[in-house]
């Protein structure tokens, strides 16, 4: 007998994202704001939470764009200060805090970018390379 492990998430994996994603979202903007940082906006568009529950994939918009990756990799650094921050704010909803792993969200960086193609000179139905390829993460 065969199992399929089923692509859509759980309403369990929902709820818990839901809840990392608030509470992320909040706890970045506090960091960012302890650290003196002015001029860098950080949000959390995502946050999807594999099947057992292990790990958190975290997918952060970052403005201005070009501090994202930056940022992302500083957020990688710290993250087991930011999973303790968290798990000490959810400990009454979760029994155990997920992994955390930060990604670039990039995707308005990307609508960005077509519309300045749509808008200007170079058209990327003729010419493709005009956009660069985005990478899957």
């Amino acid at each position: 007998m065969y199992y399929f492990c089923s692509m859509t998430e759980s309403n369990r994996q929902k709820k818990i994202g839901s809840v990392l994603q608030e509470d992320l979202a909040n706890e970045l903007q506090g960091m960012l704001r302890e650290a003196g940082q002015t001029g860098i906006l950080i949000s959390v568009s995502k946050v999807s939470v594999t099947v057992d529950l292990s790990i958190a994939k975290v997918y952060v918009s970052i403005f201005p764009s070009d501090k994202a990756n930056t940022m992302v990799d500083e957020l990688n650094r710290l993250k087991p200060m930011i999973k303790h921050r968290i798990a000490l704010l959810t400990k009454d909803q979760l029994r155990k805090m997920p992994d955390l792993i930060f990604y670039n969200d990039d995707s308005l960086e990307y609508i960005e970018n077509i519309e300045k193609a749509v808008k200007g000179e170079e058209n990327p139905l003729l010419d493709p390379d005009t956009l660069p390829k985005r990478k899957k993460s």
